[in-house]
């Protein structure tokens, strides 16, 4: 499986089924190949092939018709960093319902609320997952001793009969009123993946990529297994201890050809591990999306490891859509030009959809007919009504395109936050705090700590006679917010700056003193 050319069509078949896209080739021509390896502490390696992956999938995707759901029924997934994880994901798209990943971070209180929202019929729980058993009404639990049981049972014989149109994966992401909405995707999506292949990742089918995110994450997911799934490479993740120089060495131990991570990884790696002990001699180049790729970092990772370093911007809308990589050559400060056969433009913030020329900055927005564009909102119209403007779907980044089509960052148009490659609302942070008796106010943003790491502020102004505590406060968050949601810092003020209307300027809170 080449990597697809900017001339291949873009129109991805009428009928079409996502699961089937990635592993029915697969486990006919390569089935003992390895699809994908799961490395644990010490010795602790399990290898899959094509052939059982695609065994497995059809075991699973035979358990969940047993069930009776209706095609489209949410399959929730709660489990850890497993193998597994994979399975049921792909076990969901093969029987024709929707796959809802949720991250493991996610405290039980904010699982009720995406099981609630999504009306998932399913659960799937890991050993380790937190659920609120008191909300799961009349919900179908199944464990990992029921998924083992699915994989070994009798498999179906097809993947289901899926049109391209058809819903197939929901992602949970952080919206502008705070409660977090879900992105509705068809099973077109990972057709139109297909010019990230070759125009970002430069994959093919004799690649081994590691990824360095957790599971649940779409950006591991998507780049860690659907798409050297859909290329039949192999596709490496680990699951043992985060010691944050340890990447080189998985590196060297399992023959990786590219390697992806956010920012932050890739400076761990310079600052703690010594690249000379490992033979990085297969690395062709490393990967990189979540967050903006300072140019200091990226002039030390190619000076000390002699590979290329290619950056992407995306979204859980669309995925990634601007890159560097292989065809589009690497400029310092930018995260690349739109893929071949991506339809972009930058449209003013207010007014008529109509594209703005090239240098000047406005609403980053990419076409509707993009095959990987989401189908929707998951119940929130309102919400929809804010990113679709005519021809264009804009999701709040402001940016300009250079002479060479080239793509500059310039924000946000909202308040959304950048944690760790999530977003996150600021709504939901401060409506966690407001709640603690010890506040008055509070105000939530994003603060730079260093070059490429920003984390989550609040800024409080006590009640009277309260007593400041930060770590407290940190740990009231901790207990009701994903530790990716939770503030790294407070600072507490006497008031916090406002408009003339009394509307808090977030934006204003950063240049405050501790």
């Amino acid at each position: 499986m080449p990597p697809v050319s900017a001339a291949d069509d873009r129109t991805p078949p009428r009928r079409f089924n996502a699961g089937r896209h990635c592993l029915a080739d697969n486990a006919r021509l390569r089935p003992g190949k390895t699809a994908l390896v799961m490395v644990g502490a010490g010795d602790d390696v399990t290898r899959i092939t094509y052939a059982e992956a695609d065994r497995a999938i059809r075991g699973i995707a035979a358990g969940f018709a047993r069930l009776g759901l209706e095609p489209g029924a949410r399959v929730m997934i709660r489990m850890g960093n497993e193998a597994d994880y994979v399975l049921v994901y792909f076990g969901a798209l093969a029987a024709g319902l929707v796959a809802l990943p949720s991250s493991s971070q996610l405290t039980p209180a904010e699982a009720a609320f995406l099981m609630e929202d999504s009306g998932a019929s399913v659960v799937v729980a890991g050993r380790d997952a937190a659920l609120d058993r008191d909300r799961l009404g009349d919900r179908i639990v199944l464990d990992s001793e029921k998924i083992a049981e699915m994989k070994s049972g009798e498999p179906v014989a097809e993947y289901a009969d899926t049109a391209a149109d058809d819903p197939a994966t929901l992602v949970y992401t952080s919206g502008t009123s705070g409660s977090p909405k879900g992105v509705l995707h068809a099973h077109r999506a990972i057709w139109g993946r297909r010019p990230m292949h070759a125009h970002w990742l430069g994959l093919n089918e004799g690649d081994v990529m590691l990824h360095a995110g957790a599971m649940n994450w779409t950006y591991t997911l998507g780049v860690g297994i659907t798409d050297p799934w859909a290329c039949g490479a192999t596709a490496v993740i680990y699951n043992g201890p985060r010691e944050r120089g340890i990447w080189p060495g998985l590196i060297a131990a399992h023959g990786a050809t590219i390697f992806a991570a956010v920012p932050s990884v890739y400076r761990q790696i310079l600052k703690y591990a010594d690249l000379s002990q490992h033979d990085l001699s297969r690395l062709r180049h490393g990967v990189t999306a979540g967050e903006a790729l300072p140019p200091d970092l990226l002039e030390a990772w190619t000076a000390t490891t002699r590979t290329p370093l290619y950056e992407a911007l995306g979204m859980s809308e669309i995925s990634t859509y601007v890159s560097s990589g292989p065809t589009i050559p690497v400029r310092p400060g930018s995260p690349g030009r739109p893929q071949p056969g991506r339809r972009v433009a930058i449209l003013p913030a207010e007014g008529d959809p109509e594209p703005l020329p090239q240098g000047e900055t406005g609403l980053l927005a990419i076409h509707r007919s993009e095959p990987g564009l989401m189908l929707g909102y998951w119940n929130r119209p309102d919400e929809e009504a804010t990113v679709l403007r005519g021809d264009w779907f804009t999701g709040g980044d402001l940016a300009s395109l250079d002479a060479d089509g080239y793509l500059w960052f310039h924000g946000r148009n909202d308040d959304l936050m950048n944690a760790m490659g999530y977003r996150v609302s600021p709504n939901e942070v401060e409506a966690v705090l407001a709640e603690h008796p010890d506040i008055a106010e509070v105000g939530v943003t994003e603060l730079a700590v260093r070059a490429d790491v920003r984390v989550i502020a609040a800024f409080v102004v006590p009640r009277p006679g309260a007593v400041p505590d930060a770590p407290a406060l940190i740990a009231w968050c901790g207990e009701r917010l994903a530790a990716y949601k939770t503030p790294r810092e407070i600072r507490f003020l006497d008031a916090l700056p406002r408009t003339a209307n009394g509307k808090v300027q977030r934006k204003r809170l950063a240049e405050t003193q501790s």
